[in-house]
């Protein structure tokens, strides 16, 4: 059993990776101008490329680095949709972000301002990009209530009973529901020859603002940063940039076939990396290297996956991706509201993403980020104002004291120090 343990943790990993969130990245896809065809072709080929970069990264550094597709940038595509140029320049888009993340690899400093960027703006953001997805389980009840009722009970019963379970059951639902209301011949043309599709980019600021660089920094903050976190968590000096390098190339290669960002994975990483894989830590890098393996053979097999899910209604593949990210959304909000000097800064980060506008060809996640750190500047350079005034009244108002006093109050009277609330000790 010993030597099997990272194997089995491995295939869970692939398993629990793909089923948790493939339906995010067909809408996403779909969100941004891709056909059936092309839609299926970037699931492929990110199972594939992944796949490829976890075997690379585990074999060559001997160390549990686990790979995935950027979920959170899936989010961003359904909240974007369609861009000017269509689905070429979002290729383009996808090519972009693979350059910007081989550069952050090649030149540190740039990952590091990545890194630096708040952590109330960045959850902020992505709360934003995730909020409207998360709608879509409602709006599904109200527009096919018999489609999506039976996926949200099972996502509920999963969720109480058995939460690792949830987020597949309730695509199973929906796998079920589709199977059984696809019109006569419409499974006809679904093929499990894995079938790759290749897009020219074509290349449009609007799309490298409003979608490259939005992608580029929900992908560092959302997923490369917290993966990192994990390793290191679980005891690991994994090398950032060797990891930067090779997801960079990675989504570079795979754009034209329609994948839209690679990247070091954030919430399957533990199940590599922690100790269910293996008692010792030297023997998990098995694990990922499995998944790896996993990750490619479920890509041959994507597209006939696609051909079932693509057969939905759109409303009701984004309710299953919204129930998958609900936990995301939760864990984003926290972060955008845990320090109180930053919050309202956060709050117009979080407003203006889910918003949805566009403004000058550029879409809400690129003047959100912009808005609220605009913001926080402002609020910091008040502060900074405020802070100065204070220490000169302060200064100015000792020589109006008399001597015999102790502090701020009456004289002679010791200033007593108020118990702090165990809520706020903990804060």
């Amino acid at each position: 059993m010993g030597r099997l343990q990272p194997v089995l943790a491995g295939v869970v990993t692939a398993l629990v990776g793909f089923a948790s969130s493939f339906a995010i990245v067909l809408a996403g896809l779909r969100a941004v101008g891709a056909d059936g065809t092309q839609a299926a072709s970037g699931l492929s080929a990110l199972c594939v490329a992944m796949g490829l970069s976890a075997i690379w990264l585990g074999l060559r550094h001997r160390l549990p680095i686990s790979i995935a597709w950027s979920t959170p940038g899936a989010a961003l595509l359904v909240s974007t949709g369609p861009v000017p140029g269509g689905w070429p320049a979002a290729v383009g888009a996808f090519l972009a972000c693979g350059l910007l993340i081989l550069t952050a690899g090649l030149f540190p400093p740039l990952s590091r301002a990545i890194a630096a960027i708040p952590k109330p703006l960045a959850g902020a953001m992505l709360a934003g990009v995730l909020l409207n997805i998360c709608i879509a389980p409602v709006r599904a009840l109200v527009d096919v209530p018999a489609l999506a009722g039976p996926v949200i009970v099972a996502w509920l019963l999963l969720h109480r009973f058995a939460r690792r379970w949830a987020v597949p059951g309730a695509l199973l639902a929906a796998v079920v529901a589709i199977a059984l209301t696809a019109p006569p011949g419409g499974l006809a043309g679904t093929t499990f020859r894995p079938t790759l599709d290749l897009t020219a980019p074509t290349w449009s600021l609007p799309a490298m603002i409003g979608l490259a660089v939005p992608l580029f920094l929900v992908t560092m903050a959302a997923q490369n940063v917290p993966g990192m976190a994990v390793l290191t968590g679980y005891g690991y000096r994994a090398p950032f940039g060797s990891i930067l390098r090779a997801t960079g190339v990675a989504t570079t290669l795979a754009a034209p076939v329609g994948a839209h960002a690679v990247n070091l994975a954030a919430i399957t990483a533990a199940l590599a990396a922690g100790p269910d894989a293996h008692p010792r830590p030297e023997r998990r890098w098995i694990a990922s290297v499995t998944a790896g393996a996993g990750y490619v053979l479920l890509g041959c097999g994507a597209t006939a996956v696609a051909g079932l899910v693509l057969l939905a209604p759109p409303v009701l593949i984004e309710a299953v991706a919204g129930l998958a990210l609900l936990g995301a959304l939760s864990g984003a909000v926290t972060a955008a509201v845990a320090e109180p000097d930053a919050r309202e800064a956060a709050i117009v980060t979080l407003v203006v993403t889910a918003s949805g506008v566009t403004l000058l060809g550029v879409g809400g996640a690129f003047w959100g980020l912009l808005s609220g750190w605009l913001m926080l500047l402002l609020f910091r350079q008040r502060r900074t104002t405020d802070e100065r005034a204070g220490a000169a009244t302060g200064r100015a108002g000792t020589d109006d004291h008399d001597p015999g006093s102790a502090g701020p109050g009456p004289a002679g009277v010791e200033p007593v120090e108020l118990p702090v609330p165990a809520e706020q000790a903990r804060t």
